[in-house]
C-alpha cells in the first residue's frame, strides 16, 4: 500500500525527519508523513484519537506502558488522543524513505457508529459494542486494506463530494476495526474463556484443529446455534466469514512454520489443514501479499 501519483503532486519535501502532508476535512483529518533520513526518539502526537498505518519501511514505536515494537508495512495502531508516541527510524533513506499513515477521528463519530451498531449488530455475549482498545497494534486484514487505499485516494482527489465519500468510508472502517478489536480479544482470551464463552471456546477449537475439515456445519453445531444464525453473528462479532478467519489462522501457522530453516513445504500445508498446494499458495499470497517461497527466503535471509 502506498499513495498514488496525485499525492505526490500535492506535497512538498520541507523536513527529511517526519515530513507532513494533510488533507483536512469536516470531522476527519488525513496526514502522511515521510522519514528521508534515519532518526531516533521522533517525538509525535495528535489532539484526537488517531489510526496510524504503516505503507512502507520501518518504525520502532515506544509508547507509554508498552515494551518498545516494530510497526511494519501493512500493520495499524489506534493511539487515544494527546498519547505521545516516540519513534525510530533505523532504515529511512533518501532513495527509500518510512511512510506512514495517520487518520485523525472525532470521538463523537466514533460514538455515533457505535450506537448505530449496537442498535444493528447483536454480539454473540450479549455485550455491547464500546470504544476500541486504545495502543491496539493490529495487521490489516483485506477489507481494512482496502478501505484505507480508497481513503487515499479520495482524501487527494479534488471531487465536489469528496466529505460524503470519505464520511461512508471513516464509518465503515472503525466499524471493521472494532470487529477485528473483537476478533483479537477472543483470541487472546480463548484458552481462560473456552468454557464460558461460545465464540472464544470456538476460536480455541479451530486453533487446536487447524489440521482437520473445520465446517460451517460442525461450528454452528459446537456453538449451539442455527447455520445461519451462526453465520450472522460471526460475521458481525468478527468482521469476516467463519471460513476466512479459518484460512487466516492456518496462514498464520504457516508463517511460523516457514520460519524453520528447511521446512518442507508440503508437510506445512497438510499440518494447516490444506489439502493441496496450489490452493495453500494462493491463500498465502492473498493474505501475506507474498508467496510460501518467497516469505521463506525473504525471512532467512534477514537472519
Amino acid at each position: 500500500m502506498k499513495p498514488g501519483d496525485s499525492f505526490y503532486t500535492s506535497r512538498k519535501l520541507v523536513d527529511l525527519v517526519e515530513n507532513q502532508t494533510s488533507f483536512e476535512l469536516k470531522d476527519s483529518a488525513l496526514h502522511i508523513f515521510e522519514t528521508h533520513a534515519k532518526a531516533e526518539r521522533v517525538e509525535l502526537q495528535f489532539g484526537t484519537p488517531v489510526l496510524a498505518s504503516m505503507f512502507q519501511g520501518k518504525k520502532v514505536m515506544h509508547l507509554r506502558g508498552k515494551e518498545a515494537f516494530d510497526f511494519l508495512p501493512g500493520e495499524s495502531l489506534i493511539l487515544p488522543a494527546n498519547e505521545i508516541m516516540c519513534i525510530d527510524f533505523p532504515e529511512a533513506r533518501m532513495d527509500n524513505p518510512t511512510q506512514c499513515l495517520a487518520m485523525e477521528i472525532g470521538e463523537e463519530r466514533i460514538l455515533k457508529v457505535v450506537e448505530v451498531m449496537n442498535e444493528q449488530m447483536s454480539r454473540s455475549d450479549d455485550n455491547e459494542w464500546g470504544l476500541m482498545d486504545y495502543n491496539f497494534h493490529f495487521t490489516n486484514d483485506p477489507g481494512i486494506y482496502q478501505i484505507l487505499q480508497r481513503l487515499v485516494y479520495l482524501y487527494t482527489e479534488n471531487h465536489p463530494s469528496k466529505d460524503f465519500f470519505v464520511s461512508n468510508m471513516v464509518n465503515e472502517l472503525i466499524v471493521r476495526i472494532l470487529q477485528t478489536n473483537a476478533r483479537k480479544t477472543y483470541e487472546k482470551a480463548s484458552p481462560a474463556l473456552k468454557s464460558g464463552q461460545r465464540f472464544a471456546f470456538l476460536v480455541h477449537y479451530i486453533r487446536q484443529n487447524l489440521d482437520q475439515d473445520l465446517t460451517i456445519d460442525d461450528l454452528s453445531e459446537k456453538a449451539c446455534m442455527s447455520k445461519s444464525n451462526f453465520y450472522k453473528v460471526f460475521r458481525n462479532e468478527f468482521g469476516i466469514s467463519p471460513i476466512d478467519f479459518i484460512n487466516q489462522e492456518r496462514i498464520a501457522k504457516a508463517v511460523e512454520m516457514l520460519k524453520q530453516p528447511e521446512t518442507n513445504l508440503t508437510e506445512i500445508f497438510l499440518a494447516c489443514g490444506f489439502r493441496n498446494r496450489s490452493y495453500f499458495n494462493r491463500m498465502f499470497k492473498r493474505i501475506k501479499g507474498i508467496s510460501p517461497v518467497g516469505y521463506q527466503k525473504r525471512f532467512h535471509s534477514e537472519f
